[in-house]
């Protein structure tokens, strides 16, 4: 029963995605975010998108997955990636002033010994964010899936921007420039 959930999520995951690439290929300079539910996701659009158009990214990306476009499932952009690259960061950072403290033998680092161990730690994190777009591609392909299986989408309805959209908007730098319209892309299992 819960491999079955998991899997509906997933398959949400990867058509939100998917729509995402379709809406970039069709819109430029848009912002989105986007988070996958049981029944389908939830799509904020920091621009002005009809919702009709909308609704045709979601069908033609559902369609070109099903056609065998299973990559559409993944996004360089995803959250996945961002928090695997923040992870990968922080424990750079943590490893390199833990093993340079060990090393010294101090219980604790004055601010020459912070100073001197800087440039350590900022090479471990460069280092880190190298490898955390590669790793985060990785995971991602456990949080998603290019398989849709017997998915339809159900309707695409307009709704109130939920508060989390403020703040990405602010983190993806449109606070200033452009409309924020969200949508819930509604989907279902079809018996077969």
């Amino acid at each position: 029963m819960s491999t079955d959930l998991i899997t509906k999520i997933r398959r949400n995951h990867g058509l939100e995605h998917a729509t995402i690439h379709v809406l970039s290929s069709q819109y430029k300079g848009f912002g989105a975010q986007g988070n996958a539910t049981l029944n389908g996701f939830h799509l904020n659009l920091f621009a002005d998108i009809p919702a009709d158009a909308i609704e045709k990214a979601a069908a033609e990306a559902l369609q070109r997955m099903k056609d065998g476009e299973e990559s559409l499932a993944l996004h360089p952009n995803c959250g996945t990636v961002l928090l695997t690259t923040a992870a990968l960061a922080t424990l750079a950072g943590q490893a390199i002033f833990a093993f340079e403290r060990q090393r010294s033998g101090k219980n604790k680092l004055n601010a020459l010994d912070f100073l001197g161990i800087l440039p350590s730690a900022i090479l471990g994190v460069v280092m880190a964010l190298i490898v955390s777009k590669p790793a985060g591609m990785f995971f991602q392909s456990y949080t998603t899936t290019g398989k849709p299986g017997t998915m339809e989408i159900e309707s695409v309805k307009k709704i109130s921007p939920p508060w989390v959209s403020r703040i990405f908007r602010v983190l993806l730098g449109h606070q200033n420039s452009a409309e924020l319209n969200s949508y819930f892309i509604k989907t279902r299992q079809v018996s077969q």
